[in-house]
Order: C-alpha cells, then structure tokens, then sequence
C-alpha cells in the first residue's frame, strides 16, 4: 500500500506520523505540530481547540497543558479523547482516538524545562479556562509568580502532559476527483494487533 499515502514503514502507524510531521515542518509554514484535539464533558456535550502536539512516541501521542483547565478536567473524567492533524500545504491529515493518560513525571519535568522561562512563568499564572477581570489581573498574577518562583520556575503540579494510546489512527492524502486515499489502523484495546483498512473516500 503506497498510494498517495506514501510508502510505510512496514505496518507501524506511529512511523507514518513521525514521518509525515517531519515532512509538514519543512513545508508547513505555522505551527506544523498543531492539532485540534476533541474532548467531551459530563453531559456528553463535545468539545474542540488547537494544540501543539510535543511528542510521538511508540505507541503514543503527546501534549501539555494545565491539568485545571476545561480540556484537563475533561480529558481526566472521560479518560478518551480524539484529535485531527491536518496540513493543508501536503493535503493529508491524520485522524486519532483513543484512551488517555497523564504524563507528570520526568519527561513532563523535562519538557517544561526546556520552555522559555517567560512561558514557565505563564504556566504559574495563568488559571487556564478561568474568567479573567482584565489584563492587568493577568500582568499582575506573571508578576507575582516570578517574585515568588525566580527566574527559572519548576513545573508547576497542576500542569503536565497527557498521552494518547489510539485505539485508532486514520491516514488520509488528498486524491483527484476527490477520489482520496484513506487508510485505517484499529485494534482492541492498547496492545492488540493493528488491523488495517483501506476506506472509501
């Protein structure tokens, strides 16, 4: 199966996405690691935003954010989410879904670390999805985060990664006519067998 998909690295879809990020970040022009991940609330009602996606693992995917926020609560109480990476500049997409888990331990210290420190001190400040008075109220929580945590601010505890486990990822490319290429990996559960589908357009 090469198709306008490309060629595979054998059947590993994980390979495919680190391969087609790394292709978007020489020809996408802003932000070719931004996703718009999905989440659901209590009531089941969905919910969409842009994220940057920070890592593909081997059998995962990878962001950061504040565990406070409206996407953090919802991604804690569902324990799923889905996501789409489209790049308009090669006309392909990748749709994800799947369960998910915190990353707060090392690798998330490890990352934050390697932020800005202004961006640090912004993760301190900011109370993500919480309404705000004004701008002045936001200058002035950065302010007093940097008195109280210095220049080179730890993560905070309330902010950290979450990782996707799909349980599905669809590679689309863009095709003539609109007769696209779609294929699609599933499998039951976290560590069954891939499955692989080719999908009508």
């Amino acid at each position: 199966m090469t198709d306008r998909i490309g060629i595979f690295a054998g059947d590993n879809p994980f390979d495919i996405a680190r391969a087609w990020l790394a292709e978007a970040q020489v020809s996408e022009p802003n932000d070719p690691n931004a996703i718009a991940l999905s989440t659901v609330d209590a009531d089941g009602m969905p919910n969409a935003r842009i994220v940057l996606l920070k890592d593909v693992e081997d059998d995962g995917f990878v962001f950061y954010t504040n565990y406070g926020s409206t996407k953090g609560q919802e991604l804690d109480l569902s324990g799923k989410a889905a996501f789409v990476m489209h790049w308009k500049s090669l006309r392909r997409q990748i749709r994800v879904r799947g369960s998910v888990t915190r990353e707060d331990g090392l690798q998330a210290d490890a990352y934050f670390q390697s932020r800005h420190p202004e961006s640090r001190l912004g993760a301190w400040a900011s109370q993500q999805s919480r309404p705000l008075s004004s701008r002045g109220a936001l200058v002035a929580q950065v302010e007093k985060a940097a008195a109280e945590q210095g220049p080179d601010p730890v993560r905070p505890p309330f902010w950290g990664g979450f990782r996707i486990c799909p349980i599905e990822i669809e590679f689309w490319a863009d095709g003539a006519s609109r007769l696209h290429d779609r294929f699609r990996w599933s499998r039951q559960g976290r560590v069954g067998p891939w499955a692989i589908d080719r999908l009508n357009p």
